[in-house]
């Protein structure tokens, strides 16, 4: 998926529980887990504003949108000449 969630890399930076930080941000600690391991289809604007909020970021450093397109590039190595 092109958009990574950077959620685990902000909770470690405060040093958060996923427990601690679901109930700051009103979220079940497995929906927490959800965004964490990248597996969540969508976030609505009021969480990404909470948990925003809780760690004093911006979105920027919880989402990150990555070119699957060049990553495939790069992992196939350098173009041959013939």
């Amino acid at each position: 998926m092109p958009i990574v969630v950077r959620l685990d890399v902000e909770l470690a930076r405060r040093k958060l529980s996923v427990g601690e930080f679901a109930e700051k941000v009103g979220l079940s600690p497995a929906n927490v887990a959800v965004l964490k391991n990248g597996r969540a289809k969508a976030v609505r604007f009021s969480t990404l504003e909470a948990m925003c909020r809780v760690l004093d970021c911006q979105p920027g450093d919880l989402l990150e949108w990555v070119d699957e397109e060049a990553d495939d590039a790069d992992a196939a190595g350098p173009a041959e000449d013939d």
